[in-house]
């Protein structure tokens, strides 16, 4: 998470005013003002470097507030009543872009805080309860609101107040107080508590105070966000386990490719090797069958040639992204900085666009297509389309809501800039290296020009049935981290045990590919050749147990209720489950690829 900023626009009003106040009556010379100018710049507090001298201003930033078990369910801080200190407003302008699409409403509280000087109990603001006022509070107490707050990027969370469920009061808490740790110029600790309520009673003039304490504290200031990290929850014996579970899963799939399996086909090379010693009578009797019979069509373009390669160009490219964000938040520890995650993806997709371009427009080179610039457009915008249909879906309910969540128009117009200002001429600079570097097909085998008939199978050789059942065990490699995942996102958790999910990730690629690869075996055996839907489809399967289970969550280990947080919930699981079934479907077609071409490739065939 990151949290808060001061832009140079703030710093530099806040300077002028810091001048006008120091400024004697006589100004001696311009110089000796441009010293003093300057000195004071030098010297003000900066929430970027985090350095602060004695006296310097501490922003304290209100963000949003909103029911406890709906996380993602929040208003600006003061949609509710209430009021803020007396000290000149600081605006803030959002720094990233993920800043703005997590609905981060930074708001300055108006409340006085220096570095290092404690400040003993004060009033800042009151509020005189109103009809309107009474209910709006109420209606928050009611509903376990808690508000968010930073100071020096650490997040702080306060309850808006208390419910007595002996005689169903609502109170309110009205005194904050801060204990700040500092090391040496640098905030490392920030604590606030809730003191003082007071019942909520039409009429009522409820006071606001504050105080904050300074202390000396050991921590460093790399090691601040610790204390926001739940390493209970995250228990490393669960995670050792689940990997070792899913390393035992790989273990035996490999293992059955390559001993079971192999074993199988080098029995089919001795008997196919044989006819040399056979008369064509003997072949013409039946003597090939299984996968050789359909080497004249395993080959064949698959249907819908199009939308099988923009598929695959996206699925490669979520892949990429989800690699190189896996390594980032191993290497910078992203989750310290607010909306530092989201706009790291967004870079990242943009940047790597050119991967979506070579792989599914060299995919549709080697199937004939010969519509290639409108194959590249659709595969430059298919997934984006998706994401922004979905979002703006929810933003329709955010709008109507009144919450945070609603994104801006400037927002939506910065996201289409990217699509089309980025990703679409480097989706064009991939497209065209794709083509002409591997476009050309290159397959082992010629294809027949009549397709041959698929003969009837058992019913559990059937393409749906494979494709239901290839999901089961890639979906078991992951769903321990998957509970860890959607509880960091959707809870008040902290995922930061991205090795873990390094691994997760690699065991995933390698059961989804090993998976397939014995689905499509079996496929080819009962002399059916379309395999390369049933490979992708097959890995596919996986988003589908994942979308189930996020039921199963949503119900059973959540609180969540109401319109807003219900649409926002199915419909960002949606669209991970989607995201994950193309990024699966890949893996599985391009180890199963991998494996069509060296079986057919070793067999000899006249």
């Amino acid at each position: 998470m990151k949290l808060i900023d001061c832009g140079s626009t703030d710093l530099s009003k806040r300077d002028s005013q810091h001048r006008q106040r120091r400024r004697p009556l006589m100004l001696k010379s311009l110089l000796l003002v441009a010293l003093i100018a300057v000195q004071v710049q030098i010297s003000a507090s900066d929430e970027h470097d985090h350095i602060y001298d004695d006296n310097d201003e501490v922003v304290l930033w209100m963000n949003t507030v909103g029911p406890y078990h709906n996380r993602q369910e929040t208003y600006s801080y003061f949609s509710l009543p209430f009021c803020a200190g007396k000290k000149m407003g600081i605006s803030h302008y959002h720094e990233t872009l993920g800043e703005a699409l997590q609905g981060v409403e930074l708001e300055f509280s108006g409340l006085a805080i220096e570095f290092k000087a404690n400040i003993d109990t004060v009033k800042y603001c009151e509020v005189k309860l109103t009809k309107e006022k009474l209910q709006a509070f109420e209606f928050a107490v009611r509903n376990y609101y808690f508000y968010q707050a930073y100071i020096d990027e650490l997040p702080i969370m306060g309850s808006v107040g208390e419910l007595d469920e002996s005689d169903n009061s609502a109170y309110l808490w009205t005194h904050r107080k801060f204990d700040m740790g500092f090391n040496g110029k640098q905030i490392v600790d920030v604590n606030m508590t809730s003191e003082k309520k007071v019942k909520l009673e039409l009429g009522a003039i409820i006071n606001f105070t504050y105080e904050v304490n300074w202390k000396p504290s050991p921590v460093q200031f790399a090691d601040r966000f610790d204390k926001y990290l739940d390493p209970n929850f995250f228990q490393h014996r669960i995670h050792w386990f689940s990997i070792f579970n899913s390393f035992m899963m790989v273990i035996f799939l490999v293992g059955l490719v390559t001993m079971i399996l192999m074993r199988t086909l080098r029995k089919d090379y001795a008997r196919y090797n044989r006819d040399e010693e056979m008369d064509d009578m003997d072949r013409d009797l039946g003597d090939e069958y299984g996968w050789k019979q359909v080497h004249g069509d395993v080959f064949r373009p698959p249907a819908y040639p199009m939308a099988f390669s923009i598929l695959i160009g996206t699925g490669w490219h979520i892949g990429i992204v989800t690699f190189l964000v896996i390594c980032f938040q191993i290497m910078g520890d992203l989750y310290t900085s607010r909306g530092s995650m989201l706009s790291t993806s967004i870079f990242a997709y943009a940047a790597t666009a050119p991967v979506n371009g070579y792989f599914g427009g060299s995919l549709y080179a080697q199937t004939g297509g010969k519509r290639w610039i409108k194959q590249m457009f659709l595969s430059a915008f298919a997934f984006p389309t998706m994401v922004c249909g979905t979002a703006f879906f929810i933003n329709f309910i955010s709008i109507y809501y009144h919450a945070s969540r609603a994104i801006q128009f400037t927002t939506m117009l910065a996201i289409a800039s990217i699509c089309l200002f980025i990703i679409l001429p480097l989706t064009l600079v991939g497209t065209v290296l794709g083509r002409n570097v591997s476009g050309a097909a290159n397959n082992p085998c010629r294809v027949n020009a009549v397709p041959r008939p698929i003969p009837e199978k058992k019913w559990f050789m059937e393409p749906l049935v494979i494709v239901l059942l290839g999901g089961i065990l890639p979906f078991g490699s992951i769903f321990i981290e998957m509970y860890f995942i959607f509880t960091s996102f959707w809870a008040y958790k902290i995922y930061y045990v991205y090795g873990f999910m390094m691994l997760v990730f690699l065991i995933l690629t390698a059961v989804t590919s090993c998976v397939t690869i014995v689905c499509t075996y079996f496929l080819l055996n009962a002399e059916d050749y379309r395999w390369q839907w049933t490979s992708f489809m097959a890995g596919a399967s996986t988003a589908g147990y994942v979308y189930l289970y996020s039921f199963y969550y949503f119900f059973f280990k959540t609180k969540m209720y109401g319109l807003f947080q219900t649409v926002f919930y199915f419909g960002n699981m949606a669209l991970f489950s989607a995201a994950l079934g193309i990024m699966c479907g890949t893996f599985g077609y391009i180890g199963t690829r991998a494996f069509v071409r060296k079986i057919y490739s070793t067999v000899k065939i006249d």
